[in-house]
């Protein structure tokens, strides 16, 4: 079986292999044997269920909890040549059941199901007439109550499956999740023995950074301009701060959509379509955004807020480099983010245990933001991953080459500033002082009047209040929470004062970038896709992913029989863009 299964592999997807742990996922299933697999985002974990469902005999519903981006799966599998469709609250009743007398007659391989439907008792009667050998529960860890996305429709899959006239073979299929919720989806689910295959949750190709007391939006405003053709999501933890950096990145220019729960359904559709589409490049959002997006060439994650807890981070951050290119996820840590989603945590969760796990994750990805060990092995730790290097070749901690700036006398001024203040005001007031304003404030409280008044005059004062968020977030200062913060010297502040103890501020490294032939191509590659695309109303990467046209740029085929063995050139791609790329790529090489 598993011959037939890469036949399939390299006939609709045009891969010759499988990658990491695909193939026992899928000899697993094709053994008629339950299956729970755990594979990080960018492994290929729809093709493990995908792959299964064309060999199984009848039909494999695949329950998927977004129905905004079913109608893109759909399509992209149509693309490969496989018959499927979907049954979601987007279609008419009409619409409904003719797809579903379609699928009586055995006109869908696949079709994907919101796991919403499944509270029809009308819908449910109808499923039980079909021959359902194979069900697909993708995003499973949304079952899990102690999951970062719980569904209570979730909560329904396995009253459905004990309800069918003979229970199906199940998979299960997720991107991150701890031991506690890997056990609450074999329970919730009732998989009977399931074959548990965890891939691993490192993510190679992603370059892992933690940033702290950087100005924020102008780190952000500095990276988009040094990568220009790079397409991206910022997150951020509120509406409103969503709201305003959308607005700011609009102002200088920048391609910009932005996507929260406090728009209406149709901006939000048209903004995701946008970004799908490659028509807006840039995608500002809450965690609102992201889950089931398929879109394969997102460059670069930046967290503009720390996240609640560290599987939503690695969910979100994971989002970029799908297709195995390289990727970066950059986190900007501030201070306020801990009282950002302490506030969030204490708004939404009012069981007292919940709040209580809810609390632990929060320190665990806190602890993330501080620690001087390697990240990718933090998080590989967090997710159960013990052993390996105690380095990596590409996280901020482990990046060697890093400038290491010596700011050791600007914090013992922000420190003895403080001090001096008696510890009574918040970072504001700090700033002023050290710059030596005399606005009525300082004046009222007699702060000009202090040693450390105008101390950092020459220094702007932006520069001023990023060194102290940066003191903080180092532990150097203690930002009480309320609505407004004070600041207090920490223990570890004391040695610096005494100069017994120096402070490196790193910055983030960049890359100067050349444009090579091969990137010549690929770029030329893209606007051909980007022309295709639209004419058939697709989104850029159903035609082809980044990765493919990259190997094309790289290996250059001269025929058909060349290209077809370009990953991910199958043969229905073949015959329908062969000849337009191949075009492509002869004119750029003898131009």
């Amino acid at each position: 079986m598993i011959t037939r299964a890469k036949e399939a592999l390299h006939k609709y997807f045009g891969y010759r292999d499988f990658r990491g742990g695909q193939e026992k996922v899928i000899q697993s299933l094709l053994d008629g044997q339950d299956t729970l697999a755990i594979m990080p985002t960018g492994a290929g974990k729809s093709i493990a269920y995908q792959i299964p469902a064309l060999l199984i005999e009848g039909t494999t519903l695949v329950i998927s909890p977004l129905i905004s981006l079913m109608k893109d799966q759909v399509d992209s599998l149509r693309q490969t040549g496989i018959p499927a469709t979907f049954i979601n609250s987007s279609i008419s009743l009409k619409e409904t059941w003719s797809r579903i007398e379609k699928m009586q007659h055995g006109e869908f391989k696949l079709v994907y199901l919101a796991p919403e439907r499944l509270e029809s008792e009308e819908f449910l009667a109808m499923l039980q007439t079909l021959s359902i050998n194979f069900i697909a529960v993708d995003e499973a860890h949304c079952v899990s109550q102690w999951g970062h996305d719980f569904r209570p429709s979730y909560l329904k899959i396995n009253n459905f499956l004990q309800s069918l006239p003979s229970r199906p073979l199940v998979g299960a299929f997720t991107a991150t999740a701890t031991e506690e919720v890997k056990q609450d989806m074999i329970r919730s689910l009732g998989l009977q023995k399931p074959n548990c295959f965890i891939m691993g949750f490192d993510r190679p190709n992603l370059n892992l950074a933690v940033l702290r007391g950087e100005n924020k939006r102008v780190f952000i405003l500095d990276y988009l301009k040094k990568h220009p053709r790079y397409s991206g999501i910022i997150y951020a933890a509120t509406r409103k701060d969503a709201d305003k950096i959308h607005t700011f990145l609009k102002s200088k220019g920048f391609n910009t959509g932005k996507y929260h729960a406090g728009m209406k359904d149709m901006e939000r559709k048209q903004s995701q379509e946008g970004f799908i589409f490659d028509d807006i490049a840039i995608m500002v959002a809450t965690n609102a955004f992201g889950m089931g997006i398929d879109k394969s060439n997102v460059r670069f994650v930046i967290h503009y807020n720390m996240p609640k807890n560290i599987e939503a981070y690695y969910q979100e951050a994971g989002r970029a480099g799908r297709d195995g290119e390289k990727a970066e996820c950059i986190l900007l840590f501030g201070p306020q983010d801990v009282q950002i989603q302490k506030l969030m945590i204490e708004d939404t969760t009012n069981n007292e245990q919940r709040q209580a796990k809810e609390y632990k994750k929060l320190q665990a990805m806190v602890d993330y933001c501080h620690t001087s060990r390697c990240l990718r092995k933090t998080i590989l730790e967090y997710f159960g991953e013990i052993g390996g290097p105690d380095q990596c070749p590409n996280c901020s901690n482990c990046e060697e080459g890093r400038e290491k700036v010596d700011v050791t006398l600007d914090a013992q001024k922000i420190l003895s500033c403080i001090y001096r203040m008696r510890e009574r005001f918040g970072m504001a007031m700090a700033a002023e002082v050290l710059k030596g304003s005399l606005n009525k404030k300082v004046i009222q409280f007699g702060l000009d009047k202090l040693s450390t008044h105008g101390i950092m005059k020459e220094t702007p004062l932006q520069e001023i209040k990023d060194r102290i968020n940066f003191l903080a977030a180092e532990g150097y200062l203690i930002v009480t929470g309320g609505q407004y913060p004070i600041l207090k010297l920490a223990a570890q502040a004391v040695p610096v004062l005494k100069g017994q103890e120096k402070v490196y501020q790193k910055l983030l490294h960049q890359e100067e970038t050349t444009i090579s032939e091969a990137e010549r191509i690929f770029e030329r590659l893209r606007v051909l896709r980007k022309k295709l695309a639209q004419q058939e109303g697709l989104p850029p990467y159903m035609i082809f992913q980044d990765s493919t046209l990259r190997e094309m740029a790289e290996n250059c085929p001269k025929d058909k029989r060349a290209l077809l063995r370009v990953n991910g050139v199958g043969e229905k791609k073949l015959e329908k863009y062969g000849e337009q790329f191949l075009a492509e790529i002869k004119e750029e090489i003898t131009s």
